[in-house]
């Protein structure tokens, strides 16, 4: 009887660390699955950041998306961590949605990514390079996934104190976690000039300066000859320091009702349609007439903001008509320089407004979201750089996931 007793309790015990062992094995292989993951997290960052791609043209080129045999976001023209800032506009973000604009055929499905009312980003769908594309170019597609964000390191808010009489604005200018203390801040005031008859066009004037921010990384900036209430308005604030450059917007206009929505009709011959917002999504509204006028403005060296002239476009000012069959104007960007695309408009005598577009997601400091949504994975690797887009500072942050899984085993 002592002899299986005995028996039986050496069988448990073998048992009992068996299933101990096996235990702290499967955690060892998790841990190293896990480990695994983090290194190809890293390797496939500096993957995506540091190489253009094939061709390495391929954000301003008319190549298909067939036609592009290796995916990389890296500017052409520079090295090591400096993006290309018109291949970010084609990739098809995960946060946007579709419009269509049917007076473009055969291009009339357009990704959305505008950042509210009078700060405009549309781009073709069907030059977009989406998901699982890009997960195949980069050998990873059925095997991993992948969400890739790119988002400002610094932030500069921008706010009316007070209306007119005179306009007041206040910027605020904050990093990652902390304000931009002295921070120097050039910005440029773009006043709307309503046309005062059927014949004329809106017009506009710009207005450079520089204010310090204080120790809070706030400032404030006044304009005596602003005492309308109505007046239409652009604000554009860049904050520099230490090699760090952020971007903020605000803009005012007389109307809501009636508006241009420049559309990127293609990105390799830079054309760009001023569409009104009737024909968006077939509203079905016909005869309505905007008058408009464009302009480029570019950002120098010494931060100041100049006009660049669109000398190859030949509908710089022009009426914008909504309805089947009425005809949509065009213009042309420049092939490499990046910057915003101004249209200013009018419906009548006091309803007007001024509409900015990227060319290029930097030159308004433009977020993106691109990939699979990493909620509810099991295990999810994080990996950051910090990279510069036309100049602006962002952070790169890639996430990466086994789309297989992997666990512990309960006991």
């Amino acid at each position: 009887m002592d002899h299986m007793i005995s028996l039986v309790v050496f069988i448990a015990a073998i048992l009992i660390f068996i299933g101990l062992f096996s235990q702290t094995i499967q955690t060892g292989l998790v841990y190293e699955n896990n480990r695994a993951l983090s290194t190809k997290t890293s390797d496939l960052l500096d993957t995506i950041l540091l190489n253009p791609g094939i061709p390495s043209n391929w954000g301003q080129s008319d190549c298909q998306i067939s036609d592009i045999s290796g995916f990389g976001l890296q500017d052409p023209e520079f090295t090591q961590y400096e993006l290309s800032s018109f291949s970010l506009m084609r990739l098809a973000s995960s946060t946007g949605n579709v419009v269509e604009y049917d007076k473009t055929n055969p291009n009339i499905y357009y990704n959305n990514d505008s950042l509210g009312f009078g700060v405009s980003l549309l781009t073709p769908n069907a030059q977009a390079l989406n998901y699982s594309s890009t997960a195949a170019l980069l050998g990873i597609q059925n095997t991993y996934g992948f969400q890739l964000a790119l988002s400002p390191d610094i932030t500069v808010s921008i706010s009316e104190s007070q209306a007119s009489s005179p306009l007041s604005l206040s910027i605020s200018a904050s990093g990652t976690g902390s304000p931009l203390a002295g921070a120097s801040i050039n910005y440029c005031l773009i006043l709307v000039n309503l046309a005062q008859s059927q014949s004329q066009y809106p017009s506009y004037t710009l207005q450079n300066g520089v204010v310090t921010a204080d120790q809070l990384g706030n400032a404030n900036v006044t304009f005596s000859a602003v005492t309308n209430p109505n007046q239409v308005y652009a604000f554009i604030a860049y904050a520099h320091m230490d090699g760090l450059l952020g971007v903020g917007y605000h803009t005012r206009v007389s109307t809501t009702d009636q508006y241009i929505v420049p559309i990127v009709q293609d990105m390799a011959s830079q054309e760009i349609a001023l569409a009104h917002n009737y024909d968006i999504n077939n509203t079905g509204q016909q005869g309505f007439t905007l008058r408009y006028n464009t302009t480029f403005i570019i950002l120098k060296q010494d931060f100041t903001v100049s006009e660049l002239s669109l000398e190859s476009s030949s509908n710089q000012s022009g009426i914008v008509t909504a309805g089947s069959g009425n005809p949509y104007p065009t213009v042309s960007m420049p092939t490499s320089t990046t910057g915003i695309l101004i249209v200013t408009y009018q419906s009548s005598g006091t309803q007007g407004g001024i509409v900015m577009m990227p060319w290029g997601i930097s030159s308004l400091a433009f977020p993106l979201t691109f990939g699979g949504n990493p909620q509810g994975q099991e295990w999810v690797a994080t990996d950051i750089r910090q990279v510069t887009i036309g100049g602006v500072a962002y952070q790169a942050k890639l996430a990466l996931w086994n789309m297989n899984g992997y666990q512990v085993p309960n006991q």
